[in-house]
């Protein structure tokens, strides 16, 4: 009997022993869950599950969670109500003062029930689905170190398509990044242009009807497109702030209105003692802040104000006294005027407003962190040595120090300088990406592919700053996190064969439409006379030619950028050809032999001003022309 005893209470020790074993452990997401308290079981959603919400204002959060959670696989349905039943999502309005506007609360046990406003209920979304379907049961209570967390995208010197901007916002969202900087205009570097005004690149990408010619040709977005996109920015909880950039880096209006240029520190700096110049300005903001239906229907405007010229004291004044000008007429029409750090470098006697406006401090000889906030500035950290992306420029990042960000990084700290932690002066923190050198072959794909591990590890070190794994074990965990439920604009897939054993028939498409780096693409191909410009296959974004419309070539075009292989089919002869691609250079291989390696190419101009050319090809699948004549076999496609 005793042995019996013994044996149960040994038993039963164990299971004790075993149950706390199994405490669930806190789930990666990113950003990091703030506080979790785990249960002891799983609960899984399927097509079964209901997401319910109990007040009519999360019901867009619901209806939003219920489409993404189609595109994993299951299809729940969405009604309102107040009882949930097993494996039921239910959304209660419920603001929680601990953990602010954006803060929410989940609790998984036999149903899933998140509480928060309609900002929080949204992130809970996104942390659910990052989670995946197969939920552990436990408590979460969740909220951002910081208000502000966002990325800046220079669309004036490269026009970025509204469809990339769209699916941006979407992959920002599922991160609880809150913020999009749109820089609207700019120009290029004289340099390059032989330093004449009139050749060198600018750019205003809105449409105006106020100044009919402004707008960009080569890409710009209508008004009633950019008022829709602020608003499905807003209702996936992301602000988009509009940035007119002037004083300086105001070629486009020049280029516009000659008379506006200045003549002593060049036409991309207004002249600020022409009497026109601010007439003009207010004419600009008044045409997208102004009238029954504004364009800017957001609730902060950017005024640019960095970077004009110092060197005349009676000109710095002129300078303050602009900055001043915008943000008194961006205030009255009821928005909080935002502007780059300037004032250290404008020093000077002329008051400049600082109640309740936003600076953006990236450079400490511009801004000086300390004395901008002792003069009572908001501050948004956005260092240029730390978080500036200049695609292939050759300064400052092509890709953002992930391991150092993550170490390191805290908008508590801007370069160098060191605030309180969670200081309530120290708004956020950024990251930039400056499209600085026009015509360098930078695509749509090359821009996103430097974004993405720079977008992960700012909004892990803005949402949650005291980070709880290492950061290899972080980077090992991020690459798990897709962009966003439905986007893969990455174009990445699992190590191995994606596609095998395929024929390439004229007008056939794939369910792939394209594959990112590192690839191999391979296929055997009988060829016949080709018409010039047939693609063997193509998508919405590049083409990849059998015969090239320029050389009659095997050759690529993306993003306006035409390149050619120095290598043409011959009809009647059999070849392997074979495509790697990385996002460095672009490589052809004809029966196993490298025949051409299209890496970054060297353009050279006067007084050794250089840059290099990128060559790189996300790879495109989705279609193939129905005038292709070659036969094709043996496609194979291999993420590697």
């Amino acid at each position: 009997m005793k042995r019996t005893t013994l044996f149960i209470i040994a038993l039963v020790s164990s299971v004790v022993i075993m149950a706390k074993a199994e405490v669930n452990s806190r789930p990666f997401t990113i950003p990091a869950i703030h506080e979790w308290k785990g249960g002891t079981g799983q609960l899984q959603l399927t097509s079964q599950s209901r997401i319910l919400y109990a007040d009519a204002r999360l019901r867009t959060a619901a209806e939003a969670l219920a489409r993404d959670l189609k595109t994993m696989g299951i299809t729940p349905s969405v009604a309102e109500g107040k009882k949930a039943s097993a494996a039921d999502i239910l959304f209660i309005y419920k603001p929680l003062k601990k953990l602010g506007d954006e803060g929410y609360t989940i609790d998984i046990d036999k149903s899933v029930r998140i509480e928060g406003t309609e900002r929080g209920a949204y992130h809970a979304a996104q942390t659910l689905l990052q989670i995946g379907l197969n939920l552990p049961q436990g408590h979460i209570a969740d909220r951002p170190d910081y208000p502000l967390r966002g990325l800046m995208l220079d669309c004036g010197r490269k026009y970025i398509p509204m469809d990339y901007m769209r699916r941006l916002v979407r992959t920002m969202a599922y991160y609880k990044m809150n913020t999009l900087e749109v820089h609207l205009n700019d120009k290029g570097h004289a340099p390059f242009f032989y330093n004449d005004w009139n050749q060198v690149y600018s750019a205003f990408r809105l449409e105006s009807e106020f100044f009919p010619g402004l707008t960009a040709e080569d890409g710009s977005y209508t008004k009633d497109e950019f008022r829709q996109f602020i608003l499905e920015s807003a209702a996936q909880g992301v602000e988009i702030i509009p940035e007119i950039d002037a004083p300086a880096h105001s070629l486009c209006f020049s280029h516009y209105r000659p008379s506006l240029g200045s003549k002593e520190f060049g036409m991309d700096h207004l002249e600020l003692t022409n009497p026109e110049v601010i007439p003009f300005i207010d004419s600009i903001y008044a045409e997208y802040l102004g009238g029954p239906n504004p364009v800017f229907v957001c609730p902060r405007v950017h005024i640019g104000t960095d970077e004009y010229s110092n060197k005349k004291q009676e000109i710095v004044e002129l300078f303050r006294s602009f900055t001043d000008h915008l943000i008194h007429t961006v205030e009255s029409y009821g928005k909080q005027a935002v502007l780059w750090g300037a004032l250290t470098h404008a020093r000077g006697e002329t008051p400049v407003k600082v109640d309740n406006v936003l600076m953006f401090d990236w450079y400490n000889r511009y801004a000086q962190p300390d004395s901008m906030y002792k003069l009572g500035y908001q501050l948004v950290c956005i260092p240029d040595r730390s978080t500036y992306i200049v695609p292939a420029a050759g300064y400052y990042f092509d890709y953002l120090n992930i391991p150092r960000l993550y170490k390191e990084f805290t908008p508590a700290n801007i370069a160098g300088v060191r605030f309180p932690e969670r200081d309530p002066q120290i708004k956020g923190g950024m990251f930039a990406v400056w499209n600085d050198v026009i015509g360098n072959g930078i695509a749509i794909p090359d821009i996103h592919h430097r974004i993405m591990p720079a977008l992960q590890v700012i909004a892990e070190k803005t949402w949650a700053v005291d980070t709880i794994r290492t950061c290899d074990e972080w980077q090992r965990l991020a690459t798990n996190i897709c962009e966003a439920p439905g986007i893969n604009d990455l174009g990445r897939y699992p190590k191995g064969i994606v596609l095998e054993n395929e024929k390439v028939n004229p007008g056939s498409s794939r369910d792939i439409p394209f594959i990112g780096w590192p690839y191999r693409v391979s296929f055997d191909i009988e060829a016949k006379e080709e018409v010039r410009g047939t693609a063997l296959f193509r998508d919405d974004e590049a083409e990849f030619y059998l015969a090239d419309p320029a050389t009659g070539r095997l050759g690529f075009i993306r993003d306006g950028y035409l390149f050619s292989f120095k290598h043409s089919l011959r009809p009647g002869a059999r070849e392997n050809i074979a495509i790697e691609g990385t996002n460095v250079d672009t490589k052809l291989y004809v029966n196993g032999k490298l025949v051409e390696t299209l890496s970054p190419q060297l353009r050279t101009f006067p007084k050794d001003q250089k840059y290099k050319i990128v060559r790189t090809l996300r790879f495109p699948l989705q279609r193939t022309d129905a005038t292709l004549r070659s036969r094709v076999t043996n496609l194979k496609v291999e993420s590697k």
